[in-house]
């Protein structure tokens, strides 16, 4: 099996973005660049901090974002690379900078490496759930859970074929521990999948993505779930202009085109792995 990091988009032949420059934990997608509050006729004052920097046996190229907090302020991520075996950690960052590697990814067959872009879910529990697009049993990413005590375990290994390949984007959770998210390739029509996996593991592939003008295709995103269920992201192919779409899909699985990018000089083109933020109106 080839386990080689698959960097290039599968139909157009374009790069994933390269963004595997810094070596160091920048946290201004968390909490690292706070705003200091000054009397109302003076401008606001950015103040920068750095936490933590990567040096590579307890991870590098923290490439995922964002980051997740625990109520006492202890921040979770991915790194790409680095780790005990080279292929990217799980790690924790107290909010007084001390970093711990929770897990180190081993590679196939028993585990996932290169985590990529997906970032972490986390319970009340403390458990922290994410994807690899790569490695597992059949190598082609797996959905994994980290304990708050550092115990990772493989909660499903997909198998590239109709349930979905390379996991590229990470998971949001349900409040009956359901798991939500997509594949970038595979599944009926080759151009990803929407899935759920529920606690015992099963894997269940809500929509099939189709590649054609009126839908999308190679979901690289996050999804995000309102409070009914329905589950919003971003394919970075396809639509009536094949630029790309934002999506909805409703619990039963029907699926909703909200958007088809019409790209330059007018619209944006090919959402990657920024995923959607959603308003209390709706709006996203």
């Amino acid at each position: 099996m080839d386990t080689t990091k698959q960097r290039t988009n599968s139909t157009s032949g374009r790069p994933l973005p390269k963004v595997r420059q810094a070596l160091v934990l920048i946290l201004a997608l968390g909490t690292a660049v706070a705003l200091r509050a000054q009397s109302a006729d003076e401008p606001q004052v950015a103040t920068y901090h750095l936490l933590y920097s990567f040096h590579g046996p307890d991870g590098c190229y923290p490439v995922a974002g964002p980051l997740v907090q625990d109520a006492s302020g202890n921040l979770y991520g991915t790194t790409d690379s680095g780790g005990a075996f080279g292929y990217g950690t799980v790690f924790k960052v107290t909010p007084g900078g001390t970093e711990a590697v929770r897990h180190s990814f081993a590679g196939p067959p028993s585990d996932g490496q290169y985590p990529e872009y997906a970032s972490l879910t986390r319970d009340a529990a403390g458990n922290v759930y994410g994807t690899t697009p790569q490695a597992g049993e059949f190598g082609y990413g797996v959905v994994f859970k980290v304990t708050a005590t550092g115990t990772e375990s493989v909660l499903y290994n997909f198998t590239g074929g109709t349930d979905g390949r390379y996991p590229y984007g990470g998971l949001v959770r349900d409040s009956a521990g359901n798991l939500y998210g997509t594949t970038s390739n595979g599944g009926a029509f080759g151009a990803g999948v929407v899935f759920k996996l529920n606690p015992s593991g099963t894997e269940s592939v809500l929509h099939n993505f189709k590649y054609s003008s009126t839908d999308g295709g190679y979901p690289y995103s996050k999804l995000i779930r309102d409070s009914a269920g329905n589950l919003y992201g971003t394919t970075e192919s396809g639509g009536a202009f094949f630029a790309g779409t934002a999506f909805k899909v409703t619990p039963s699985g029907s699926v909703m085109l909200l958007h088809s990018f019409k790209g330059y000089p007018v619209d944006g083109a090919y959402p990657l792995s920024g995923g959607l933020t959603r308003d209390t109106s709706g709006n996203l």
